[in-house]
């Protein structure tokens, strides 16, 4: 391998330093206004916020709550489930998609991945139901929208929910056969999503919300995340305590302005890697699925032999370019859910994509001489 220069610039996987420093002014005089009303709870912010992020999703019903995995809960206990209930759930997914099934005494259903665009596989799907199914999970990775033609079709011809679990593709859409296109979030019975800081629109410490156009929905979603009153000291539901900080909400106003300039931000950068890259021999790029936006949560290639994915993280750590890998196990093989009976190989595609993913730098600030030097050393290790 030859030497290449130094980065431009030190490269960061995620400079929230510098996307706030931009906002500022902005964040700065939210915090004030809080401040000043004193009003830490359930303050005007929260209705604004979520009035606001409603619009932007073409007109939903949106209910704030403490975290994403919170929503994931919220949206099952909406469902009103029996104990025991299967919830169909990808393979390939960060563990709070199981754990909030698993927390209601509910049992998470596995399927594999589909292995270009890294979402869950509908045959899978179609091929796991049971009379003692209760819900479709479809998990939107990465910043692209799932198969929502076919996993309609499915719950609509079955009669089961889909819940979408948007917490990395808040602002992806999909364009349907009919022509009818819709975003990410607000095609199944209920969407959620997180605002952990990290994700494409993220507050300042934790934060979620529910999605949906049936108002009869928001209205009990409301009261499951307000310890199930109707109104104060009135308990209709067993629920829980999940709000969104007033401050959390304000804050959260401010980026979502910024949202739609930093998602094609994000775009511009990947598109950029997809160019340097699309001609490394050892990897492939980010599958595009025509029929739905990607807003790149990450960017993230695979590897294509067996072993190379870790000796590439380390050769990259060593030139100053940080990677992460989502995710190095797949759920199944997690100590906590030993107890749904799953072996090795059953999901093989997750098992594949477990030790072949490596995700790249990327956020609305990366330059492109930081992609270029990024894609440079990439291609120096397949050389």
């Amino acid at each position: 391998m030859s030497i290449l220069p130094a980065p431009p610039s030190p490269i960061q996987l995620l400079d929230l330093a510098a996307e706030h420093a931009a906002l500022q002014p902005a964040l700065s005089e939210a915090v004030a206004e809080v401040m000043a009303s004193a009003a830490f709870i359930q303050g005007p912010a929260v209705g604004q916020f979520a009035a606001e992020l409603g619009g932007y999703l073409g007109g939903t019903h949106i209910t704030p709550c403490a975290n994403g995995t919170d929503a994931l809960t919220l949206a099952l206990m909406s469902l009103r489930l029996p104990a025991g209930a299967e919830i169909i759930i990808p393979a390939f997914t960060y563990v709070a998609t199981l754990e909030a099934a698993a927390l209601l005494g509910l049992k998470p259903v596995l399927v594999d991945a589909l292995p270009d665009t890294f979402n869950i596989d509908p045959v899978a799907v179609d091929a796991a139901l049971t009379p003692r199914t209760g819900a479709i999970v479809a998990v939107h990775l990465f910043g692209q929208c799932a198969d929502l033609e076919a996993l309609r079709a499915i719950s609509t011809r079955h009669g089961i929910p889909l819940i979408e679990d948007n917490a990395q593709a808040l602002g992806a859409s999909f364009t349907f056969a009919n022509g009818e296109t819709a975003y990410a979030g607000t095609v199944g019975e209920v969407g959620t999503t997180s605002f952990f800081p990290s994700k494409n629109l993220g507050c300042l410490g934790d934060g979620g919300a529910l999605i949906t156009h049936d108002a009869t929905r928001a209205a009990l979603l409301h009261q499951l995340a307000n310890h199930g009153q109707s109104r104060k000291y009135h308990h209709q539901h067993i629920g829980l305590n999940s709000r969104l900080d007033t401050l959390q909400a304000a804050l959260l106003r401010v980026k979502l302005r910024q949202l739609p300039t930093n998602t094609a931000a994000r775009q511009a950068v990947a598109a950029r890697y997809d160019t340097a890259l699309a001609a490394v021999p050892g990897i492939s790029i980010p599958a595009r699925d025509a029929r739905s936006s990607h807003v790149f949560h990450q960017y993230t290639v695979q590897v294509k032999e067996a072993g190379r994915r870790d000796e590439l993280q380390h050769f990259l750590k060593s030139c100053g370019v940080p990677t992460m890998i989502y995710y190095p196990l797949p759920v199944h093989a997690q100590p906590a859910y030993a107890y749904l009976g799953y072996q090795a190989g059953q999901f093989p595609m997750a098992e594949r994509l477990c030790g072949a993913v490596l995700s790249l730098p990327i956020h609305p600030l990366l330059t492109a001489e930081q992609v270029d030097y990024v894609a440079q050393y990439v291609g120096e290790f397949f050389k």
